[in-house]
């Protein structure tokens, strides 16, 4: 009686997990898919085919902003963990006492806001009015007012800015939690500090660092309001294709199949990510 009791409260526990996991998750992306094999071939018939798949493959903007979207996305991913891993690493083992708490949550700080907030505010920043134009012209830098925006550089720092914190949180949990003898012993057997850092301190935060990178790349290449406002003509995101299909064309067959080749994409750079650290899903996501 009391084993039955149990198992009914374990499936009731995971009865909202599981239909969020189903009805949110699951359903939509095999409708999706769905979606994408259909040839609409009059307003009222539809027949089915890889036309959609094949239009990407023929149509080069397609496939170019789709490769150019991901290995900016890696790049952004990549220059977030090298900016992250010193302020996680300060937080975890250098900071004390209340100060530990306040530099946190002075990370934790700027996600009060939506994303729609904090890329405006960088836009304020860049544009040609902005701060930071007005210091260059102060130091006499430069002539004139300068224009940082719409480019790849300004789409970067938003993107970065915008994972910083999903970056930084992995890494202070796994920092955290290492033994600083491990270091000291480093250092005692003759290790400089690149010999530490590579063969101590980053193994031991691998599980962070990759659980960090999956975040931040799978953020950073589903991203649609920072690329958009913050990219000019030639910073096109993939996302903004799909966006394009969907609500400008009313093409949901394209729009679903792009979908698709991004979740592919996503999937794709994960398993390469986990396979080549050596990690496993249910490592890096404890």
């Amino acid at each position: 009686m009391k084993s039955s009791a149990g198992r009914l409260s374990l499936w009731l526990l995971l009865t909202p997990f599981v239909l969020w996991i189903v009805l949110l998750v699951l359903v939509p992306h095999l409708q999706m898919l769905r979606v994408s094999f259909q040839v609409r071939e009059s307003w009222d018939t539809i027949a089915w085919g890889v036309q959609q798949y094949q239009n990407f493959f023929i149509e080069s903007y397609y496939w170019r902003t789709f490769v150019r979207t991901g290995v900016m996305s890696l790049f952004t991913t990549f220059l977030t963990l090298l900016i992250a891993f010193p302020i996680a690493w300060y937080i975890a083992k250098m900071a004390r006492g209340r100060s530990k708490g306040i530099l946190f949550m002075a990370c934790l700080i700027p996600f009060w806001a939506s994303e729609l907030v904090r890329t405006y505010g960088w836009m304020i920043l860049l544009r040609e009015s902005g701060l930071f134009s007005s210091w260059l012209q102060a130091l006499g830098w430069v002539d004139g007012p300068v224009e940082m925006l719409y480019n790849d550089v300004a789409v970067i720092i938003g993107l970065v800015y915008n994972g910083l914190l999903f970056m930084v949180v992995p890494l202070v949990t796994t920092l955290d939690g290492m033994d600083e003898n491990l270091v000291e012993a480093g250092y005692d057997l003759g290790g400089g500090h690149a010999t530490v850092l590579r063969e101590i301190v980053v193994p031991w935060a691998m599980p962070g660092i990759v659980s960090g990178c999956i975040v931040v790349f799978m953020l950073t290449l589903g991203s649609y309001l920072t690329p958009v406002l913050m990219g000019g003509k030639d910073s096109a995101w993939f996302t903004e294709q799909i966006f394009t299909q969907f609500i400008t064309r009313f093409n949901w067959e394209q729009g679903a199949a792009l979908g698709v080749l991004l979740l592919v994409l996503s999937s794709v750079m994960v398993w390469l990510g986990l396979t080549l650290s050596g990690q496993s899903l249910r490592k890096v996501m404890g």
